[in-house]
C-alpha cells in the first residue's frame, strides 16, 4: 500500500514537474518570436545571416584548435609543464590562428555563395538546406586540412622553441581540420534549425488559440484528443475545468485538470485563454448561461459540442463545435422518442401535409421521410417558392422517396377534393395557417377564411374519404384569446375536436403549442437583421414573455402524439417549460453577436399592439390535463360544443367571406360566437410590423 501512495506522490511530482516546464519554455521562446519578427531584423535577413556565419567560421577555427592545443597539453607532461603558467593558452597563439583565419576565411565564405546559401530562408530550413551545410562544411574541413599541412610543423616550434612529440605529426592536421567541419557544420545548421524551430513554435503553439475545456469527462477527453492531433494546429488545449474535486491535479492527455467552473475568470486570466470549450453535452442552461457570462465579462468567445446525441454517436471533434446558441440558453433538452414504434406505425402509409413548405410542415417532411417507412408524403403549399424548395430539399435527401409537391390553398374545396381522391391518404397534418399576430388584425377575412374556412374545408374532406387520423397544428394564442389569430386558431380546434365525434373512421386529434424558435416571420429573424444593420432591437414591452420550442423537438412531438392518439382522439398539449422574456431573448442575441446590449445594440420598448398579450397560456383552466406514456405530452379533455351551431357559423363564415360588402364588425361578431373566450381588442389601428411579436 506504501509503494502505491509513494507511486501516486511521484506521478503528481512528474505532472507537476511537466506542467511547469512547459509553461518555462513557452515564456522563453516568447520574447524570441517577438525579436525575429521586428521589421528590422526581417528587412536585414541576409546580412544578418552572412554575419553570422563569418562569426561561425571563426569560431569553428579557434574551437578545433582550442581543442587541439589542450589535447596537446594533457597528452605530454613535458609541454604542460612549459605552458602551465599560461591562462588562456590559446591567446599564446591568436598571431598565428589569425593568419591561418585570413586564408581559410574568403575561401569558406566563396564557398557559402557557391552553393547557395544565401538563397533560402532559414525560417523554412530543410534536410536539402543541411545538405549544403555538410557539403560546405566537409569542403571547408579539405581546405583548412591544407592550411594545416603548410603552417602546423613550424607552429608550436616557433611559439616555444621546443622540439615536437612524435605523435604531433601524426593527431594536429587531421583531428583540427575534422574538428574545423564538425563545429562549423554544428554552428551552421543550428542557428537555421533553432530559427526554424522558434517559428514553427510559433505557428503551432503560440498563433493558435489557447483554450480551455470545461468537463473533463469522456466528451472532454474526445474533445481535447481531437485538438491535439489536428495538423492545423488551430487550439491548443492549456487546461481542463471540471466540478469534480476528484479530477483536480491529473492530466488528460498532458493537459491538467486545474479547478473548478467557479474560477474560470482566474484561469482565463492567467493562462491568456482566447477560447472557452464546454465539453458537456448535458449541462443545463443555467450553467450555460453563467459560463457565457464569465467569457463575455472576459471578452473571450466560447464553443460548444452540438449534444449528447452527438457524444453517444462519437462524433465528438473540432468540426462539429458551435458557437453557443439560443437552444443551450433557453433550456431545451433532447429527449427519447419510440422511433421504433413509429416507423412501424407509418410503414407503408400515404401521409398528407398541408402547408408543407412552411417552418413546421417541412420539418415534418424532413422527420417522416428520414423513417424511410412511408410508402408517398403529398405535400400541399400555396407558396410557390417555399413548396419549390422543400421538394428540392427532400429529393436530394431522399432520391428515392416518392414525393409529390402540389401548389394549392386549403380554401380550394374543388382542388382539395382532387387530391385526396387522388392520393387517399391514412395521414393529413394540417399545418397550414396564417400566424402573424399583428398582420392579421387588419385582415380579418383573409385570416378566418384561412384558418376556420379552410381548417372546415380539409377536415370534411378528409372525414369523406375515411383518413385514418387527421392532425390540427395548433397555437398557443389559442388559448384566452385576445387576437384574430388566436381566436381563429380556436375556432379550428372547436370545428375539429367536435367533429370527431360526427365521424365514423377518421380521427381528429389537435397538437397546441407555443413559439418555435427561428421560424419563419418570427421574432429572431427580426432581430438577426436588427442586429445585422446595426441596431436597434424593438420589443413591445420589458416585461412581455412567450413559449419557445425548436422546431425538431416540436415536430417529433407531433409525430408522437400522433402514436399516442391510437387511443382516442383529443388535444395534446406539449410541455414547452418555462417562458422566455422577449427582452432576455433580445439580450442573448446580442452577446451571441459578440456586441455589448444597449451600447453597440440598443433595445426600445414600443408598446404592446393590439391583440398582443404580456404572457401566453397552453391550456384552459377547466382542460383536464392528462400525462401519457411521454413526458413531454399532455392531453386535454376537449370542451363539447353544439356541433350543428359551429357548422352554421361557418356557414355564415363563408357566405360573409364570399360578400363584396363584408364588413370587419359582423366577422368579429361572428367570430365571438363560435369563440365566446374571444376579449376583442377596441384599437384598430395599422401596426408597426417592423416591431417584434411572437
Amino acid at each position: 500500500m506504501s509503494i502505491f501512495w509513494k507511486w501516486r506522490k511521484l506521478d503528481k511530482s512528474r505532472i507537476k514537474i511537466n506542467y511547469y516546464l512547459a509553461n518555462i519554455i513557452d515564456k522563453c521562446i516568447h520574447p524570441l518570436t517577438i525579436l525575429i519578427n521586428t521589421p528590422r531584423i526581417k528587412t536585414h535577413g541576409r546580412t544578418i545571416a552572412a554575419a553570422y556565419d563569418t562569426l561561425a567560421v571563426a569560431c569553428a577555427w579557434i574551437f578545433a584548435h582550442w581543442i587541439l592545443i589542450e589535447t596537446i597539453t594533457n597528452l605530454s607532461t613535458d609541454y604542460a609543464a612549459t605552458v602551465m603558467h599560461y591562462k588562456w593558452l590559446i591567446l599564446v597563439f591568436w598571431k598565428q590562428l589569425l593568419l591561418e583565419l585570413l586564408l581559410i576565411m574568403p575561401l569558406q565564405l566563396l564557398l557559402f555563395k557557391l552553393y547557395g546559401l544565401y538563397r533560402g530562408f532559414w525560417r523554412f530550413a530543410s534536410i536539402h538546406d543541411l545538405q549544403k551545410i555538410l557539403y560546405v562544411s566537409v569542403l571547408g574541413g579539405m581546405m583548412a586540412w591544407l592550411v594545416l599541412r603548410a603552417h602546423l610543423p613550424t607552429f608550436l616550434v616557433v611559439t616555444f622553441n621546443i622540439a615536437m612529440p612524435p605523435y604531433f605529426n601524426l593527431l594536429p592536421p587531421d583531428v583540427t581540420a575534422f574538428l574545423y567541419l564538425f563545429f562549423l557544420a554544428a554552428l551552421l545548421s543550428s542557428a537555421r534549425l533553432c530559427l526554424r524551430f522558434i517559428k514553427d513554435y510559433k505557428r503551432l503553439y503560440q498563433d493558435c488559440q489557447r483554450v480551455i475545456i470545461i468537463g473533463a469527462g469522456n466528451a472532454g477527453e474526445s474533445l481535447a484528443r481531437d485538438l491535439l492531433r489536428d495538423e492545423s494546429h488551430r487550439y491548443k488545449p492549456v487546461a481542463f475545468v471540471d466540478d469534480d474535486l476528484k479530477k483536480h491535479g491529473r492530466e488528460i492527455h498532458n493537459v491538467r485538470v486545474v479547478n473548478t467552473i467557479a474560477e474560470l475568470p482566474k484561469l482565463i486570466k492567467k493562462h491568456a485563454v482566447d477560447l472557452v470549450l464546454i465539453a458537456i453535452p448535458s449541462a443545463s442552461s443555467a450553467r450555460m448561461r453563467s459560463v457565457i457570462e464569465v467569457c463575455e465579462k472576459a471578452n473571450v468567445r466560447c464553443y460548444t459540442l452540438p449534444g449528447i446525441t452527438d457524444l453517444a454517436n462519437g462524433r465528438v471533434s473540432i468540426n462539429v463545435l458551435r458557437h453557443v446558441s439560443l437552444v443551450d440558453l433557453l433550456g431545451r433538452y433532447p429527449v427519447t422518442y419510440q422511433w421504433t414504434a413509429m416507423k412501424s406505425y407509418l410503414k407503408d402509409k400515404t401521409i398528407l401535409i398541408t402547408g408543407g413548405g412552411g417552418s413546421i410542415g417541412s420539418e415534418l417532411c424532413r422527420q417522416i421521410m428520414s423513417l424511410g417507412s412511408v410508402a408517398r408524403l403529398v405535400v400541399i403549399d400555396n407558396h410557390e417558392y417555399n413548396l419549390y424548395a422543400i421538394e428540392m430539399e427532400l429529393l436530394q435527401k431522399f432520391p428515392a422517396c416518392q414525393f409529390y409537391p402540389i401548389l394549392l390553398s386549403v380554401t380550394d374545396r374543388i382542388g382539395i377534393q382532387q387530391i385526396l381522391q387522388q392520393y387517399r391518404p391514412h395521414m393529413v397534418f394540417h399545418a397550414a395557417a396564417y400566424k402573424h399576430v399583428p398582420l392579421l388584425e387588419n385582415h380579418l377575412r383573409v385570416a378566418i377564411a384561412n384558418n376556420i374556412i379552410g381548417t372546415k374545408i380539409i377536415a370534411e374532406e378528409s372525414a369523406n374519404i375515411g383518413v385514418d387520423i387527421f392532425v390540427l397544428i395548433s397555437s398557443d394564442k389559442a388559448v384566452n384569446p385576445t387576437n384574430i389569430m388566436g381566436a381563429t386558431k380556436r375556432a379550428a380546434e372547436y370545428f375539429c375536436q367536435n367533429l370527431n365525434d360526427h365521424t365514423e373512421k377518421t380521427r381528429f386529434i389537435t397538437v397546441r403549442f407555443g413559439n418555435v424558435l427561428d421560424s419563419t416571420g418570427s421574432v429572431i429573424p427580426l432581430f438577426r437583421k436588427q442586429i445585422e444593420n446595426g441596431g436597434p432591437i424593438t420589443v413591445t414591452h420589458p416585461d412581455i414573455s412567450r413559449f419557445f420550442m425548436t422546431i425538431p423537438e416540436a415536430s417529433q412531438l407531433i409525430l408522437q402524439a400522433v402514436f399516442l392518439s391510437r387511443q382516442g382522439g383529443g388535444i395534446f398539449v406539449l410541455d414547452m417549460g418555462e417562458p422566455i422574456k422577449i427582452k432576455y431573448l433580445a439580450e442573448q442575441m446580442i452577446k451571441l453577436a459578440g456586441k455589448i446590449v444597449n451600447q453597440d445594440i440598443k433595445i426600445i420598448y414600443t408598446g404592446l399592439r393590439p391583440g398582443e398579450k404580456l404572457y401566453e397560456e397552453c391550456f384552459y383552466a377547466n382542460e383536464e390535463l392528462q400525462p401519457t406514456m411521454h413526458a413531454k405530452i399532455l392531453q386535454a379533455q376537449s370542451f363539447k360544443r353544439n356541433f350543428n351551431e359551429i357548422k352554421e357559423i361557418c356557414q355564415q363564415f363563408e357566405k360573409l367571406c364570399q360578400s363584396t360588402t363584408v364588413s370587419n364588425e359582423k366577422l368579429i361578431v361572428l367570430l365571438q360566437q363560435m369563440v365566446p373566450e374571444y376579449k376583442v381588442t377596441l384599437e384598430w389601428q395599422q401596426p408597426n410590423l417592423h416591431t417584434a411579436t411572437a
